[in-house]
């Protein structure tokens, strides 16, 4: 196996995590086997129990792991699936090592920062070489150089690439170029000044990436070249994106970045085959519909809160030749002005996932307007709870329903939490975590969607439809199309007299990528723009 280590430095949000990604989906392109690794410096054993306004969304894998969203980009953009060995936090290596010291596994010796956390970190390189079996692994260090909290991670990834030998290992650090206004000009001295800190740590990176607002001239690449001890052709320009961040792979492997790794790696490929993902851009930049769908949540002013969700969305969106602007509508100032004035003119509404009762109100009003309007509808995790909600309130007349996790005193409890939740004590990792089936119901617009009767797809919830409830709601026209296989658990609902009505216990847009769009969001978006077409004036 080779290894691609994936450095930042100057400023956090530089895009580590997105060139990580667009670089194995170059490497994938030109017939290796990729996968992705991160490592983050805080202390938390994982992002699960942290506030999206802290960390983002939390992007859930198969095995239920909770993880950095960084690992959506590299699922979105590769082939690779990933597992929890996959992303590792400074909680999990302190964990594990004070662990083995109450075991006694160090036989009385001094548990040390090195060698005994930079050899846990390491471990955790080689679990993923026997796990994988690829070719490249590219494992990103989060944080920025300098962080004392990161100082362990690449300690180890020193020790780690001086112990597989030259040819095997390179290094790739990520700088920003800050654009001055008042002189008008480029500033490289951020950049050395990173690269002179990595250094200072004993790591030389071969490739430099430069996140820059204007393009670099041959001048400061070769100024950048001669201070930071990197080849003048290895001196990567990124420019801000124009249009989707799913061009940065076009602009990476214009720039020759994958040619460069190969050739640092040893590595005798052909040149990546982008003609499909040329395409999935021209749909994007130039697409023959448009449609704008409104995305109703408590995170809105927060992008990264609901990453996955919005890309769902974009990806629905390519598999339809169909431009979509998403409207961000905060969930809270529907209650304030009413559904009518905040969601007038939108093709579809997306309520996504969330925890706490701030804005459910808000959320109720939207799936109410879109049901009402005749608006296509989708629903994620807390956004089918909510249309239960609503329909239990506003269709069968049942004043006062909700959910026990925001009013455990209602008088018609028809979302409850889970048996197997109410014994748990601790918050994190003890939710219903990861891929589970789901069997549909034959003759339902799911099944129709998917072209499939049992599917798997990844969770995360306490709260489930309380089954008490059934026969009430099927009565009236809703459909519980999915379900657990042993038909205990609802994980789908849709409504029979509806353009399109459908909400899912699960989280589909873990699964989606922009050359493998979701069926549910693909449906979604093919709905919004019929209904369009098709709504009265």
């Amino acid at each position: 196996m080779k290894y691609v280590f994936v450095t930042g430095g100057v400023i956090s949000s530089l895009g580590k995590g997105l060139t990580a990604a667009a670089l194995g989906t170059l490497l994938e392109n030109r017939g290796l086997k990729v996968t992705l690794q991160k490592f983050d410096p805080y202390l938390n054993v994982d992002p699960g129990t942290m506030s999206p306004y802290q960390h983002g969304e939390v992007y859930v894998l198969d095995d239920g792991a909770e993880t950095d969203l960084d690992l959506g980009h590299y699922e979105r953009f590769t082939r690779t699936k990933l597992t929890r060995f996959n992303n590792l936090t400074s909680g999990q290596v302190y964990q594990t090592v004070l662990d083995k010291e109450r075991r006694g596994d160090y036989l009385g010796k001094t548990v040390q920062v090195i060698p005994h956390i930079t050899d846990e970190i390491q471990n955790r390189i080689h679990q993923i070489v026997e796990q994988s079996k690829a070719d490249v692994l590219i494992t990103e260090i989060g944080g920025t150089t300098g962080d004392i909290e990161g100082l362990p991670f690449l300690e180890a990834i020193r020790e780690f690439a001086l112990d597989v030998g030259p040819g095997n290992a390179v290094f790739i650090h990520m700088t920003y170029v800050p654009y001055i206004k008042a002189a008008g000009e480029l500033k490289t001295k951020p950049t050395q000044q990173s690269v002179a800190k990595l250094r200072e740590i004993g790591i030389t990176p071969q490739i430099l990436v430069c996140r820059c607002e204007y393009a670099l001239s041959k001048e400061l690449r070769q100024k950048i070249s001669l201070f930071c001890n990197v080849r003048y052709d290895a001196v990567i320009e990124e420019k801000d994106v124009d249009h989707s961040i799913y061009e940065v792979p076009l602009m990476l492997q214009r720039e020759r970045l994958d040619d460069l790794v190969c050739q640092f790696l040893h590595l005798d490929t052909p040149a990546a085959n982008m003609t499909h993902w040329q395409e999935i851009i021209r749909k994007l930049v130039a697409p023959q519909h448009r449609v704008r769908i409104g995305v109703v949540g408590k995170y809105i002013e927060l992008n990264d809160a609901y990453k996955s969700v919005y890309e769902a969305i974009i990806h629905g969106g390519v598999a339809n030749d169909c431009g979509v602007e998403i409207e961000k509508v905060d969930a809270e100032e529907i209650e304030k002005s009413g559904a009518d004035k905040v969601l007038k003119g939108l093709g579809g509404i997306l309520v996504p996932g969330g925890f706490g009762e701030r804005g459910v109100e808000g959320k109720i009003m939207a799936v109410q307007y879109a049901r009402e309007k005749r608006i296509p509808y989708l629903g994620l995790c807390l956004g089918m709870q909510i249309a239960t909600i609503e329909f239990a309130r506003n269709v069968l007349n049942m004043k006062g329903a909700h959910s026990t996790e925001f009013a455990p005193a209602t008088p018609f409890p028809v979302i409850a939490l889970l048996d197997d939740q109410r014994e748990v004590a601790n918050k994190g990792g003890t939710m219903r975590l990861g891929a589970q089936p789901c069997q549909l119901r034959v003759g339902s617009k799911a099944a129709q969607l998917y072209g499939a009767f049992v599917i798997n797809e990844r969770h995360r919830h306490r709260y489930e439809f309380n089954n008490a409830y059934r026969e009430q709601f099927e009565a009236a026209g809703f459909l519980l199309s999915g379900t657990s296989p042993d038909g205990k658990l609802v994980e789908l609902i849709e409504l029979k007299d509806h353009p399109f009505f459908l909400a899912s216990q699960f989280h589909p847009e873990f699964l989606s990528k922009p050359n493998a769009p979701h069926p549910l969001f693909r449906g979604f978006i093919a709905a919004c723009h019929t209904a369009i077409h098709h709504r009265p004036l």
